[in-house]
């Protein structure tokens, strides 16, 4: 499902104040050969607030130690910490259950956390069926996605003799979704798809392809990567049964991610990982293993880490996402007039900011992306420059990379004058 975004901005959607915003961010201030930083790769890695960084800093000087089965102050404090920053992130996309939300190290470890499980169900004698693969069982992706939800199911489907099989784009970015049925059969056991694509800005309508599914009985998971940072997420709309997120795109820092799912699926779902904290029992003939979430969060989490989400999520939340969502509509719209001032530049993607999110990818005719990347770094403007993990999408747009400038909550206009100022230099420089 899209949130229905009308093309006026709703009275009791607040404006985001995003000079205030950007005074938030430390790195916001420093320069780039020597000329203001000017940062438009949010959506690869979000800048940090001050508060994150406090957070995070105050969590290490005053109550580092690991979490659980401490009886003493500091694990306690470390515990109540951690568990506090999974009940916020819960909060954050409407989760029904704190124990619905798994701590990963980041999105591509939340969709191998699920493909390895399926295929260690598939290996168990007694398995959920609805984990279980075999020939004759299909696995259905898009030619949109990242590459860490195209590989993964690759490698299940060559390990268990299943097929894979996805659904393709249309020529304006979108979902092609006129074989549907075709795609998704009784034989589909999992359908994996992005929700917001990371090369295209493409949100996309899920409704349908939940609705195939759950007809044929298949289970389906979203990779929300690029949307729970920038619009209101509710999971229990989306009406998935797995959801991955992950803390660097969203204020928060690098090293932790997160994978929701419905939790009658986690509980009897086979561990990823073993060893400590994941058991409730263990002798040297057998062991038994602890409820979701521990289950699949083997070892010392990332602690510092999920306290740093934790209060990027508060930061976020204390922005309205409402407002957040609005903000990067109205700045796309902004992006997408500009760069088509600029001579020989063809936007990959929708070309309008319908159903779309603040990333756009571009090819400027003649000049490789890393030619433009550095002459844009020249001017202190930071774009991301490549396949950006999805090589199917650039082959199927038929160009071997691309620029791509995304935007977040400290965006500005003149961030994006500053791009189409570069941009213009550039042409000039390679002419």
């Amino acid at each position: 499902m899209v949130p229905t975004v009308p093309s006026q901005r709703p009275a009791d959607v607040p404006d985001l104040d995003v000079a205030a915003v950007r005074r938030d961010f430390p790195i916001l201030s420093r320069t780039v050969a020597g000329k203001p930083l000017v940062y438009l790769d949010s959506g690869n890695t979000s800048q940090k607030p001050q508060a994150v960084i406090d957070a995070m800093a105050t969590f290490a000087s005053t109550h580092n130690a690991n979490i659980a089965r401490s009886v003493h102050t500091l694990g306690t404090e470390a515990t109540d910490e951690f568990e506090g920053a999974r009940a916020k992130v819960a909060a954050f996309v409407k989760a029904p259950s704190t124990d619905e939300i798994v701590f990963t190290k980041n999105s591509t470890e939340a969709i191998n956390l699920v493909a390895y499980s399926m295929l260690a169900a598939t290996l168990e004698p007694g398995a959920d069926p609805r984990l279980t693969l075999g020939p004759g069982d299909e696995v259905v992706i898009s030619e949109m996605e990242h590459h860490s939800n195209i590989v993964p199911w690759q490698l299940l489907c060559q390990r268990t003799g299943a097929s894979l099989k996805w659904l393709g784009i249309t020529d304006e970015g979108r979902l092609d979704l006129t074989d549907l049925d075709d795609v998704i059969t009784e034989r589909t056991k999992i359908v994996s798809v992005v929700h917001m694509s990371n090369i295209l800005g493409t949100i996309n309508d899920v409704t349908p392809i939940v609705a195939r599914a759950r007809q044929v009985g298949a289970l389906v998971m979203l990779d929300a990567s690029q949307s729970v940072p920038h619009l209101p997420f509710d999971v229990t709309q989306l009406d998935a049964d797995f959801v991955v997120f992950t803390g660097h795109k969203m204020c928060g820092p690098t090293g932790i991610g997160v994978l929701w799912g419905r939790y009658d699926l986690l509980s009897t779902m086979p561990p990823f990982l073993a060893g400590g904290s994941m058991i409730e029992s263990v002798s040297m003939a057998k062991s038994t293993y602890a409820a979701p979430p521990a289950r699949f969060e083997a070892g010392t989490p990332p602690i510092t880490e999920a306290v740093g989400l934790g209060a990027a999520v508060d930061y976020l939340s204390n922005l309205d996402m409402r407002a957040v969502q609005w903000h990067e509509k109205e700045l796309v719209t902004y992006a997408l007039d500009a760069l088509s001032s600029v001579p020989d530049l063809t936007v990959i993607g929708p070309a309008n900011a319908v159903s779309r999110g603040g990333t756009v990818s571009f090819d400027l005719a003649g000049i490789h992306p890393h030619d433009v990347g550095q002459v844009l770094d020249s001017e202190g403007v930071q774009v991301r420059v490549g396949h950006h993990c999805a090589k199917p999408v650039c082959a199927r747009f038929k160009v071997a990379a691309t620029t791509r400038a995304s935007f977040y909550v400290y965006t500005t206009r003149q961030d994006v004058d500053a791009l189409v100022a570069g941009l213009e230099k550039t042409r000039k420089v390679f002419g």
